[in-house]
């Protein structure tokens, strides 16, 4: 009977067959009934595409900080990035990211390695080994060189490797949003501290002011024109504004601590000078949300890369399902005496493939593809809550941008009227025409705009602060990553 050419090729090329082989194993794989189930938000089920001017957002600065001109601030904030401890942690969990990948990497690469192994042994006479050998002790040497590639037929080390990139970039992007973060929580609590500083102003106007009462009772005391109840009463106003001021003192020294652990360095902010909001420039932002909030967020960005990385170790399970096919080759010298080794004769080597097969795992590769699952499950419910936070937050920051504008217009013209009732209810109460009670009533409601008047101002910054961290905080996504974790994703799995 004459050889089928099917016949020759399988006898002639050992790689061949086990190709086959494998192709007709791969067919006993089971994974049915076994996925993921929960769906990416894009940015259409959000509404961020249904208003066209909002498309129109241009990008926040990637040092935003600078618009406020106020070089404290940006000397604190460069501080910060450099030496903020959580910032390097950040920054090691990428390092770390990125070397698995090196390592995923290396798995679609031959391997190759050398081994000199020269030792002196006593053989068994009672064992495999005949006479003369058997009973003697002899030295061995070996000088080899051996070489394995794995053939990644199924994908297990691409996937693998997919994932581990996946992760990297969800690492980068973390490291990025924790820097916006850090940028945004210095500015903020530099703002809070200049809140305090001029409501520490306030409270010693206060008291000033009080104290010039205080000598205008004495004085109308003293000329029988009012009594020593209205002399307690203005005398009692001045140990509460000490007491405002003292409090005031401590929430300085305690915002200032804070200031000094996001920055990195202890007692940084007793060498400057303390700020104050006036001299704070407002920046611009457009109070909308655009369209493309989801690729300007990197927190949105490396909930994205996680599910890339999900997405590819579901992929990588399934291929445990399926062979791995290696080839494996060695050459070189093996003898017994070591003046032998590199002699003739002394000449070894071998080659070929190597088939691993899972056969009966007790439901080990199942249980591991729906754990994967899951896991990707957890991944794109996680990038939806991201989505949804990042949305609200957003939200939240353009709205109370809105509303203190319009508040601060209100406040001005309550405490212009504040102010010059104050100033009637002294003069009448000056010229005998007013009780004292008169001018404490209006004191307190001027104290009370001032005091609005500074939060306001503060707010109105912070808010600034918020809406440049929620429109991404000028992140923008590396020339290396791809579309896919930046762009408004689509359902997929």
């Amino acid at each position: 009977m004459t050889e089928s050419l099917a016949a020759r090729a399988l006898r002639r090329t050992p790689v061949v067959a086990a190709v086959l082989l494998v192709a007709v194993l791969a067919g006993c794989a089971d994974m049915a009934g076994i996925g993921s189930e929960a769906r990416l938000r894009d940015a259409a089920s959000l509404g961020l595409a249904a208003d066209r001017s909002a498309a129109a957002v241009p990008a926040v600065e990637r040092q935003w900080w600078l618009a406020f001109g106020d070089a404290q601030l940006n000397t604190l904030i460069d501080q910060a990035v450099a030496g903020n401890p959580n910032l390097q942690v950040a920054r090691a969990r990428l390092a770390r990211a990125q070397a698995s990948a090196d390592i995923a990497e290396s798995a679609l690469k031959p391997k190759v390695n050398g081994e000199l192994d020269l030792k002196r042994q006593k053989f068994n006479s009672n064992y495999i080994y005949p006479a003369p050998l058997g009973g003697s002790t002899q030295n061995i040497g070996l000088l080899q060189l051996g070489a394995s590639w794995e053939l990644d037929f199924f994908g297990k080390n691409r996937t693998a490797l997919e994932a581990a990139i996946g992760a990297a970039n969800a690492a980068a992007a973390d490291a990025d949003a924790a820097r916006v973060l850090l940028a945004s929580n210095v500015a903020r609590s530099y703002f809070q501290w200049a809140r305090l500083n001029e409501q520490l102003g306030v409270a010693r106007r206060t008291l000033a002011q009080r104290e010039e009462t205080l000598k205008l009772v004495h004085d109308r005391v003293s000329a029988g024109l009012d009594t020593r109840l209205e002399l307690r009463q203005s005398e009692g106003g001045l140990p509460e504004a000490r007491q405002q001021i003292e409090a005031l003192g401590e929430q300085i020294a305690l915002q200032q601590h804070a200031l000094d652990a996001l920055v990195g360095q202890p007692d940084v902010s007793a060498s400057l000078k303390p700020p104050m909001l006036e001299a704070v420039k407002p920046m611009a932002l457009q109070a909308s949300i655009p369209a493309d909030l989801l690729g300007r967020r990197a927190d949105i960005a490396a909930a994205r890369w996680r599910v890339e990385a999900a997405t590819s170790d579901v992929a990588n399970a399934k291929t445990q399902f399926y062979p791995n096919v290696n080839l494996t080759a060695f050459a070189g010298f093996q003898s017994l005496g070591f003046g032998k080794l590199l002699k003739s004769g002394s000449e070894q080597w071998g080659v070929g493939p190597a088939i691993h097969l899972p056969i009966f795992e007790g439901g080990q590769l199942r249980a591991n593809l729906r754990g994967k699952a899951a896991d990707l499950d957890a991944a794109i419910e996680s990038y939806n809550a991201t989505v949804l936070d990042a949305v609200h937050d957003a939200a939240d920051q353009v709205s109370s941008a809105q509303s203190i504008t319009r508040q601060q217009a209100e406040q001005r013209a309550a405490q212009a009227a504040a102010e010059g009732a104050y100033d009637i209810a002294v003069q009448r109460y000056r010229a005998g025409l007013g009780n004292y009670l008169n001018v404490l009533t209006a004191e307190t409601a001027v104290l009370a705009q001032r005091r609005l008047a500074v939060d306001l101002a503060a707010r109105a910054l912070d808010t600034q602060v918020g809406l440049a961290r929620a429109l991404g905080g000028g992140w923008q996504p590396p020339a290396t990553a791809t579309a896919a974790a930046t762009a408004s994703p689509a359902a997929s799995n």
